[in-house]
């Protein structure tokens, strides 16, 4: 049954979105459908402070772009896709004859997340940039925690840097990622006949993009998304520290875009040009968007 809004509810709808935090935060959610976030991960993914969240959860909710349920300890919350369907057809309605084409069919009714997949062959992926201390390392506990399983992320940079900068590593942590492991490593150590094959390589800086990668084993997919670099910010710390949490969630924003894809479906051919338009979402540098052009 086609959900309709009047006046009233459309601003509401309107209104709840105006922030750019809330605007963010059921974007994320949209990209999750038909499955939810627990609050944490919501949290952690967009770096936004417990007490924050809530109450742009608890806005959202109230006009009806998301429902949530108790799960354990957990509350999942799942964006209402009737909703946003809702408010299109009524800002299409007064302007245009067609209907805006409805989002796919959801389960809508019992928000849930998505569980870990056990994969004996998960998409492997390696992340390059050239220092392998900021955006690659970023990126790569991402994956890894967002992949459930599904993706088997690495990172590697061409001249890689002696260890991880201290900034990313403290902002991964707060964040509640497992950072005892992690370190700046030589693409060296993904080349030879014992390396195992990969299936996609990220170059996350323009450098390394404009840089010829050898020849890894398994002949990998090359797809660039280009960021700035938050180790280039300078400053007092917090300006430095701001930097690194952009750059954070420019990443979030592409990863959960990607691992929210049916990729084992999709043959290179389909996910080539999925994955070049991920990397033009907001943050990309110039460079990257002239490449793509």
């Amino acid at each position: 049954m086609t959900e309709n809004l009047d006046s009233t509810d459309a601003v509401a709808v309107l209104g709840a979105l105006a922030q750019p935090t809330r605007l963010e935060i059921f974007r994320l959610l949209m990209r999750y459908r038909p499955h939810g976030l627990a609050a944490g991960d919501i949290g952690r993914l967009l770096a936004v402070a417990h007490n924050t969240l809530s109450s742009h959860l608890a806005a959202l909710e109230q006009v009806g772009l998301l429902m949530s349920r108790r799960e354990g300890r957990h509350i999942i919350f799942a964006a209402q896709a009737a909703r946003a369907d809702a408010l299109l057809a009524f800002l299409g309605d007064s302007c245009c004859s067609e209907r805006p084409a409805a989002c796919a069919a959801s389960v809508d009714a019992i928000p849930a997340r998505r569980e870990t997949v056990a994969n004996d062959r998960p998409l492997r992926v390696l992340v390059v940039c050239t220092g392998n201390s900021a955006r690659s390392i970023m990126a790569e506990a991402v994956l890894n925690r967002e992949g459930l399983g599904r993706i088997q992320a690495f990172s590697a940079g061409s001249r890689p840097q002696e260890a991880p900068h201290p900034l990313a590593l403290s902002l991964l942590s707060d964040l509640g990622y497992d950072v005892s492991a992690m370190r700046s490593k030589s693409w060296d150590e993904f080349l030879g006949e014992k390396a195992a094959e990969l299936d996609l390589v990220i170059t996350v800086c323009d450098d390394a993009a404009e840089t010829a990668c050898p020849t890894f084993p398994g002949a990998p997919m090359q797809i660039h998304w280009g960021l700035d670099d938050p180790a280039a910010a300078a400053g007092p710390q917090e300006a430095k520290r701001a930097a690194f949490l952009r750059s954070y969630r420019d990443l979030t924003a592409r990863v959960t875009a990607f691992v929210n894809l049916p990729f084992e479906e999709m043959t290179l051919g389909e996910l080539a040009p999925v994955l070049q338009a991920i990397g033009r979402m907001d943050g990309a540098t110039k460079r990257s968007l002239a490449r793509a052009a």
